[in-house]
């Protein structure tokens, strides 16, 4: 992927160190997404709480991270406007261990995440570092992939989509809501694979680029994180799709190119 150089993001905002209400960050108490999910579905995080691995030589270290993010978020809006054409951008903010966003305060363990209340995206970049050590799921356009992903949660918001998924998960058991959300999620990870065909020229994506991606939408899905955490997995409880799945929507995304593709809700099987 080609992105040093290229045009930036304007709205991408630089929180890192900063905890909520402005106050400096302590640097030990960072606490990645795998332990939440380890927790979530009943185990011990302890065991994959362990120290952090070696300093990342990936476009996530300080001094490249926000231009890395930049380029990204620029590319996405790009490519949306030209799809979409009321298309707004989003916002990115960069944090390290606490966040506060319209939807509430955050830690980083709860991972990457978009808030339709104030059209946010909110990224801790030692998610990429956990990505990368213990799923080996590395590459620049890997990273790419997680930031497309969110903001195909707000396409999904500008369309309206967003907000009837939460109005409905609401009368729904939990088995059937966690159903309905795994519908969104893999519906993101389609518009992230509509985001990487049209950037195929403007980033120069190539075959590597797919497989970094393919890699880690593997990683992320329930029972790859679940397996890992518990040896074993619990489908009622899945809210983002199996690996299977965010592979198979993301690559039909990338395929087609159309954003009118992706009607994972209405699809018998995902």
């Amino acid at each position: 992927m080609r992105w040093k150089g290229r045009r930036q993001s304007d709205h991408v905002e630089d929180r890192r160190g900063m905890g909520v209400g402005g106050v400096v960050a302590g640097g030990g108490g960072l606490t990645l997404v795998i332990a939440l999910v380890v927790f979530l579905m009943g185990g011990d995080p302890s065991a994959l709480l362990g120290t952090t691995g070696p300093e990342t030589t990936s476009p996530t270290q300080d001094a490249e991270g926000k231009e890395f993010v930049s380029v990204v978020l620029a590319d996405t809006e790009e490519v949306w406007k030209s799809l979409l054409p009321r298309y707004v951008e989003p916002k990115l903010v960069l944090f390290t261990g606490m966040v506060e966003s319209a939807c509430g305060t955050a830690s980083s363990a709860v991972g990457p995440f978009y808030c339709p209340e104030d059209r946010t995206i909110y990224l801790d970049l030692g998610f990429y570092s956990e990505l990368r050590d213990r799923f080996g799921a590395s590459g620049d356009f890997a990273q790419a992939y997680v930031i497309a992903h969110e903001v195909g949660h707000h396409v999904q918001n500008l369309l309206g989509v967003s907000e009837k998924t939460s109005n409905l998960r609401r009368r729904l058991s939990e088995v059937e809501a966690n159903k309905l959300s795994v519908r969104a999620e893999l519906q993101a990870d389609y518009y992230a694979g509509v985001w990487a065909h049209h950037a195929r020229s403007m980033a120069s994506l190539d075959q590597e680029d797919l497989t970094e991606a393919l890699r880690a939408a593997e990683a992320i899905g329930d029972d790859a994180l679940q397996r890992k955490a518990r040896g074993q997995v619990v489908p009622d409880s899945f809210t983002h799709g199996t690996s299977a799945q965010r592979r198979t929507w993301f690559l039909k995304g990338w395929k087609s190119g159309d954003p009118n593709g992706g009607n994972t809700f209405g699809s018998d099987r995902l």
